[in-house]
């Protein structure tokens, strides 16, 4: 979580097919944020990972302002699930055509071209402050109950939640004095029962919040306190400008555009897991990695559609252009730049906060894995001959970028990839696993 929970009471075409994506629901204790940011306006939604009963919920999460009710709103988890579908890693695959075919039509085109380059010879050449804690706000949205707290010394704030049934982590105290040292005040949620009882939800709706401030940031250190091990956290961050990045630590893109054995399509979700595991520990953690940057109107390939003008809207993109006249809000967007970044954070390796930055860098990019499915046909040809020789080294590249990738035993990929000595798949490829599962 991005606040201290609390107890109340205790550049081109990728093309492709796109066949899986690495989502946030592949990592345990992961905090998702959407994160709105034009000038000096901030849109937060925070969806919460939260398990366990609505009566044992509350966070404190740090701000730059006091914010009024107005500035406080219920979202809807669907747009943050559409966020993250849209923007999560992907698997895309291609088919291998067949080679004596290819070989046909690449001495076509060749002629082609040179006729064309004939015929363009002759042709004209073409054109181009009193109490220690004060309450600042009070007021309900939604089902949560709302305080906006304000204090001189953190003993007196730490208090002040032991007083009003809120548990305290131990070491919150030291992080609550660093906020305040900063001028921030305190945003408080918690469950009302009877509201949500009253709006029939099952389930903790994200918390959206709006502010104007110099600082772009996102506290993290609170979470830390009561944390069990490293957290996940995702930002979607969503401007006018371009690319958002880290300015306190290392922005990295994730490593992408790796091609991959034909086997890794039935586990994608554990190849994604550890590779995230691996390049989180080559960087020794202290790094947010950029799993996803770009221009919101439009994909290649789309794990997902591109979220609408009526989701960004409701997401705080109070930019957004009206929808084109008979499109019913349900077209794509422009002027709207989507950053997606993942760390893996602890207290040691992550001691402050996230600042952030927009660049101008508007650069498309994306973790993208690829398998490239053999050719199976039969007809001979010099071609023919001479793919199936080269795809004794293309089987060994991919081996060795999976290894690298994951840190996964290269013994274990080539006997999962079913290759002999010299990289030659067994002549009775059906038989060969059925072997294997048998083990």
């Amino acid at each position: 979580m991005l606040g201290c929970a609390l107890s109340p009471t205790a550049a081109h075409s990728f093309c492709g097919f796109f066949v899986a994506t690495g989502d946030a629901k592949l990592f345990n204790q992961a905090s998702r944020v959407v994160l709105v940011r034009d000038g000096d306006r901030t849109v937060i939604t925070m969806a919460n990972d939260f398990h366990g009963e609505p009566k044992e919920f509350a966070i404190v999460i740090p701000v730059p302002t006091v914010l009024q009710q107005r500035q406080v709103h219920v979202g809807d988890p669907a747009l943050v699930d559409h966020l993250d579908a849209y923007s999560a890693p992907r698997l895309v695959e291609y088919f291998d055509p067949d080679p004596c075919a290819q070989a046909r039509d690449e001495e076509l085109d060749r002629l082609r071209a040179a006729k064309a380059v004939n015929g363009a010879a002759m042709a004209s050449p073409p054109r181009q402050s009193g109490t220690t804690v004060r309450i600042e706000a009070q007021y309900t949205v939604g089902e949560y109950d709302i305080l906006i707290l304000s204090a001189r010394e953190s003993g007196g704030l730490e208090q002040w939640l032991v007083a009003n049934g809120y548990r305290i982590p131990a070491g919150a105290g030291r992080v609550l004095r660093a906020y305040l040292l900063q001028g921030m005040k305190f945003f408080v949620a918690k469950v009302n029962l009877k509201e949500q009882q009253k709006l029939g939800f099952g389930y903790l709706r994200p918390i959206q919040i709006a502010y104007e401030s110099s600082k772009f940031m996102l506290p993290i250190r609170l979470g830390m306190v009561n944390a069990d091990g490293p957290q996940e956290l995702f930002v979607y961050a969503l401007t006018r400008g371009g690319r958002v990045e880290a300015t306190n630590y290392r922005t990295l893109k994730i490593a992408s555009d790796a091609e991959i054995p034909e086997y890794v399509k039935d586990q994608f979700g554990d190849f994604y897991r550890d590779l995230f595991r691996e390049q989180t520990r080559r960087q020794e953690m202290g790094v947010v990695f950029t799993e996803y940057a770009w221009d919101m109107a439009w994909c290649d390939p789309c794990a997902s559609p591109p979220l609408s003008h009526d989701e960004l809207r409701q997401l705080g993109v109070f930019w957004v252009d009206d929808p084109p006249a008979g499109s019913n809000g349900g077209a794509p967007a422009t002027g709207v730049f989507l950053t997606r970044l993942h760390a893996r954070y602890d207290r040691a390796h992550f001691p402050e906060d996230l600042v952030f930055q927009v660049t101008a860098d508007r650069t498309n990019f994306q973790g993208r894995y690829i398998i490239r499915h053999e050719w199976k046909g039969t007809e001979d040809c010099e071609a023919t001959r001479r793919y199936r020789e080269e795809l004794k080294s293309r089987r060994a590249e991919q081996a060795r970028t999976l290894a690298a990738l994951t840190g996964w035993d290269p013994q274990a990929i080539r006997a999962r990839m079913g290759v002999d000595g010299d990289w030659a798949l067994p002549v009775d490829h059906q038989r060969w696993w059925e072997r294997l599962w048998q083990k």
